[in-house]
């Protein structure tokens, strides 16, 4: 599953618009963000840390911030 999710993560870093994919507020951009979240912390927790940094990728939040 978390390989599956991570591979999903890669082809919408590959496929995206360059619009969208620049849009992001944070370093790292959300979609590595959700990439070493899963590999540090499995599927589950990993899963809802990187959906809830794509909740926070708005106005006025951004900057540094790493799993």
């Amino acid at each position: 599953m978390k390989k599956i999710l991570i591979l999903i993560a890669h082809l919408y870093q590959k496929t995206a618009p360059k619009r969208i994919r620049n849009s992001c507020r944070f370093e790292p951009s959300c979609s590595e963000y959700m990439i070493l979240s899963l590999n540090k912390y499995g599927v589950w927790k990993g899963l809802s840390k990187g959906l809830g940094r794509l909740k926070r990728c708005k106005i006025p939040n951004g900057g540094i911030d790493y799993p």
